[in-house]
């Protein structure tokens, strides 16, 4: 019972006992002996007015007033479409690589490096059955090869010192490991075709924002230098490899990005050289536009050594997450390459091909 009830009982109680001193006792009693229920109704209103009738549709308000207070209303929730706004690729390249104190992480723990994807519909144009270079002899022909394989890539990266030098500036390891698979041949028992692998040395320094400055609002984020060796682990004559030194930089505005390298290849000398026109063919310059929309991703890259503009290489990757309220997490990934070099064992066959499955994950 809740204090608004307690209360008009108690003014019914109190004004009924008022009215009650008016009347004599006699007249009461004559209403008492009335049978009928109507009249002796009648006979109190009567003696008292309408005050007793009155005092209790009165109390009855309250009442009635707390039960519709507590009706429930239906729940109604109202769901508003965001749309992605586009991504700065600063806010991005800063977490990634960790470019201000904020974002500095601890040493020795793993992170992704180059993207970690699984195509499992790869198909080329030209599949390279019978792969040669000038030192090494042409291999023997593999006549099952199919153009449909599939192709995945693992990589991998781990800061080893902070503060390096310079200030800000962090030296990182990494490995990257890519394979063409030709996971649709059954005839040859699903072999890998080839498997590159590359461990490096990477040296990251970031760039201040007041000397980073560039015509038409763009930025310097960040300057890169690096050591590397590339081999596929194959015998001869299969056998490819070479060592790098390379620099480069980075540069954004807005929700696009600008990545250049220059890749300085390591001499070697008779034998030991599998493939000494390599550079010749994939290029020594490697340029990458990041366009970040949304929740989509685009990145293109062209190679090559502006010696040989009808070599080298371009390559389209296409991103888009499986959930949208996950961006860091599984996406879709379409990859389209034209060229020399896709694999290093197809360093100087030029091929195209298109790719589609998923990128694996990416922190």
């Amino acid at each position: 019972m809740n204090r608004a009830q307690n209360l008009s009982k108690a003014a019914v109680f109190v004004s009924l006992s008022a009215a009650s001193f008016a009347v004599s006792a006699q007249d009461v009693s004559v209403c008492q002996g009335t049978l009928d229920n109507n009249k002796r109704l009648a006979c109190y209103d009567r003696i008292f007015g309408t005050t007793a009738t009155k005092l209790t549709e009165t109390a009855q308000e309250p009442k009635a007033q707390t039960e519709a207070a507590v009706e429930v209303t239906p729940h109604t929730t109202t769901v508003t479409a965001v749309a992605a706004e586009p991504v700065a690729v600063a806010t991005v390249m800063q977490k990634y690589w960790e470019l201000t104190p904020e974002e500095k992480r601890d040493r020795f723990v793993f992170r992704t490096y180059q993207p970690n994807f699984f195509l499992p519909a790869h198909i080329t144009s030209n599949i390279n059955k019978a792969p040669q270079s000038p030192t090494r002899g042409q291999a023997e022909t593999s006549d099952n090869y199919k153009q449909m394989e599939s192709k995945l890539q693992i990589s991998l990266r781990a800061k080893l010192m902070t503060e390096f030098l310079l200030p800000g500036a962090d030296l990182w390891f990494a490995f990257s490991q890519r394979s063409m698979w030709q996971l649709w041949n059954k005839q040859d028992s699903a072999p890998f075709r080839n498997t590159d692998y590359q461990p490096e040395l990477i040296y990251v320094v970031p760039v201040a924002e007041d000397w980073g400055n560039l015509p038409g609002e763009w930025q310097v984020r960040m300057l890169q230098f690096g050591v590397a060796h590339q081999s596929n682990g194959q015998a001869k004559p299969l056998s490819r490899s070479w060592n790098k030194l390379y620099a480069g930089l980075a540069v954004d505005k807005g929700e696009f990005g600008l990545n250049w390298r220059y890749h300085q290849r390591i001499s070697e000398t008779g034998d030991e050289d599998d493939n000494p026109d390599l550079i010749d063919y994939i290029g020594s310059h490697e340029i990458s536009a990041h366009w970040l929309p949304g929740d989509a991703t685009a990145q293109l890259t062209w190679r090559n050594d502006f010696s040989y503009l009808s070599r080298g290489s371009w390559q389209l990757d296409l991103t888009y997450p499986v959930d949208s309220s996950k961006l860091d997490g599984l996406r879709w990934h379409l990859q389209v390459f034209s060229g020399y070099g896709e694999t290093l064992l197809d360093y100087n066959f030029r091929q195209n091909s298109v790719g589609l499955g998923v990128m694996l994950f990416n922190f």
